[in-house]
């Protein structure tokens, strides 16, 4: 089983929520389970986040996932 934390526009789309566990093989997978979990509006977010995997970037979606990760999902930011 893996952690995933949501932040910013990542809970928002998630409906609120901050963290949850998931059973998924790697980030791909994960974002799978996610939006049929959670619907069409945490899909766009997931497109265009950022994950890290246990506090590193992972940048390949297709690497396998530790058990017990936590992954953090966390949407483009704004800022100026």
């Amino acid at each position: 089983m893996l952690t995933v934390r949501y932040f910013a526009g990542a809970r928002a789309a998630a409906n609120g929520t901050s963290s949850e566990t998931v059973s998924a093989a790697s980030l791909d997978d994960l974002i799978q389970v996610l939006t049929d979990r959670h619907g069409e509006r945490l899909a766009l977010v997931l497109k265009a986040a950022s994950f890290l995997v246990d506090g590193l970037a992972c940048h390949d979606r297709t690497v396998p996932l530790p058990a017990g990760a936590t992954i953090d999902v966390l949407p483009p930011f704004a800022g100026g």
